[in-house]
């Protein structure tokens, strides 16, 4: 008699724990640089308030929740309104919510995109954006990453069958660096392509006037077909949402998939959401906090670098995510486990979240850290490294 799943599903678990690629859940406990939570909202005192106060208003009788989908009996006055109210802050005519940003772009793409089109996608996109153009089944034509010369020539190939999209993330999640979104926008305009922007880890964070993300801040909100933002990063909650033309909205109400069969954001996270961006209007010095103390960080850790305190590694990234590489797997999750034995939440990440070889570990600063914690956190950071053994070969020759 053969093996019984459970004892192959094992042997898989026994595979990946002899890679160093094993992975199990457990509680947060210590300093927290590890969450995408960049302005401090997901435990801000005033935001808690104003939730509070929000649900104390609430008429007898007022639903929380919202156990439909939005074309049957979810879609609620609320909705409208916060979709109008996110279109206004993304600089485009209509908005649209779904339950997680990796459902909206999974959705954006699949309802988009068909075997007749072709898209141009980032070697280091998000697994969404490359779920979604799977499921699409399009041409995928993969360029190294934020190269815009090879994005300029595979623009210039001709493509008659299709539609060419243009697919990216604008602050990348493991790398925490910036594509640029103004040159995409022109090169997408010249050869009649069309531009899709995952701007999830830079909304909240970027744009001096509304600071809605990068399309803000590089000027292309009007530019995009459809940019794909969440609320469970900066924001500090859950969701996330496709802002664009007023068509592209309509078209997925209509024909997107993972729009139309699943159950609406209930109203209780929409009053959330609502009291989040009221918070993030009026406290506009938290986003450049985050990204002051980022900045702190990568000095002292850049000091460190030169002294030879890090064993090799250099500090990456231009926002609040800061990745220190570090290559071989076992030694990502050691230094792991002596920054939370130090007191530090920092994870580290290994594939396939990233390329083989390329384990790091992924700092994420906040507006609520201190510039104490900053400075400690860097240390420990040197103490965990050196504790973790030399660095291997993939991460002292990794670009």
């Amino acid at each position: 008699m053969g093996s019984t799943l459970a004892d192959e599903l094992a042997g898989r678990l026994a595979t990946l724990a002899d890679q160093g690629l094993s992975r199990s859940l457990r509680p947060a406990a210590g300093l927290d640089f590890s969450s995408n939570d960049y302005l401090g909202l997901a435990r801000d005192p005033e935001l808690r308030a104003a939730l509070l106060a929000r649900l104390a208003a609430l008429p007898a009788g007022e639903p929380l929740g919202a156990p439909a989908s939005r074309l049957l009996r979810g879609h609620t006055r609320l909705h409208a309104d916060l979709e109008r109210r996110l279109a206004a802050w993304k600089g485009t005519e209509a908005a649209l919510l779904f339950a997680s940003g990796y459902q909206a772009n999974v959705g954006l793409l699949t309802a988009l995109l068909g075997p007749r089109d072709r898209a141009l996608s980032d070697a280091l996109n998000h697994a969404s954006l490359i779920d979604g153009l799977r499921l699409a089944g399009c041409r995928r034509v993969i360029y190294p990453h934020l190269d815009l010369a090879a994005v300029g020539r595979a623009l210039a190939q001709p493509h008659p069958e299709g539609r060419t999209f243009l697919v990216t993330e604008s602050l990348f999640s493991m790398e925490g660096d910036i594509a640029p979104l103004d040159r995409y926008a022109e090169l997408a305009a010249r050869h009649g392509a069309e531009l899709i922007v995952d701007d999830a880890h830079a909304t909240g964070l970027y744009g001096a006037a509304r600071g809605s993300g990068l399309c803000e801040a590089f000027g292309v909100e009007r530019r995009v077909t459809a940019a794909v933002s969440t609320l469970g990063k900066a924001v500090g909650l859950a969701g996330a949402f496709v802002a664009g033309p007023r068509p592209l909205v309509e078209y997925l109400v209509n024909r997107c998939r993972a729009f139309v069969f699943t159950t609406a954001p209930p109203p209780l996270l929409l009053h959330a959401v609502d009291a989040a961006l009221d918070r993030i209007a009026a406290a506009p010095q938290l986003r450049q906090r985050a990204l002051d103390l980022a900045e702190r960080l990568r000095r002292r850790l850049a000091a460190l670098a030169a002294n030879g305190a890090l064993g090799g590694e250099r500090p990456r990234g231009a926002g609040p995510i800061v990745p220190l590489l570090v290559g071989d797997n076992g030694r990502a999750v050691a230094a792991a486990e002596r920054l939370a034995a130090l007191g530090f939440d920092v994870r580290a990440i290994r594939p396939p979240t990233v390329p083989p070889g390329t384990a790091r570990l992924r700092v994420s600063v906040h507006a609520d850290h201190t510039e104490a914690e900053i400075d400690a956190l860097s240390d420990a950071l040197a103490e965990a490294l050196a504790a973790a053994g030399a660095p291997s070969a993939a991460a002292a020759e990794a670009p």
